[in-house]
């Protein structure tokens, strides 16, 4: 089992800082090379660099949640969310296709606990 994991290129696992402009302010982000790559398939899906990706999710989730909280880990767990659900068939392999012409609501239909707002929501009442 250990293989699977343990067999990493370990410069997938390095950290990378990147400083970002994020309304006129810039921040720092530090992620791991591998995360870095994820979000730049990302971006790219939808012709944006990963810094246009990143004020867009800081944005959105401001929009949404009306604070940032830990905004490092929220980029990892996009990213995971990303790959898993493109290994679900949820989001098409094709890089082609952009994000944002998928159907969110489709995509993140009858999530698995834990991986959405109605799983929090039903885990409430």
């Amino acid at each position: 089992m250990c293989e699977v994991f343990i067999s990493a290129d370990p410069q997938s696992y390095d950290s990378r800082t990147r400083s970002v402009r994020l309304h006129g302010v810039v921040t720092s982000i530090r992620l791991e090379n591998l995360f870095w790559q994820v979000l730049e398939e990302i971006a790219q899906r939808d012709n944006m660099g990963v810094v246009q990706l990143i004020e867009k999710l800081y944005d959105e989730l401001v929009a949404a949640r009306g604070e940032v909280g830990n905004f490092a880990s929220f980029l990892r767990v996009s990213a995971l969310r990303y790959e898993a659900l493109q290994a679900q068939g949820r989001i098409p392999a094709d890089n082609n296709v952009a994000i944002r012409s998928l159907d969110a609501q489709a995509v993140l239909y009858a999530l698995p606990p834990g991986w959405g707002r109605a799983a929090r929501v039903a885990a409430a009442r």
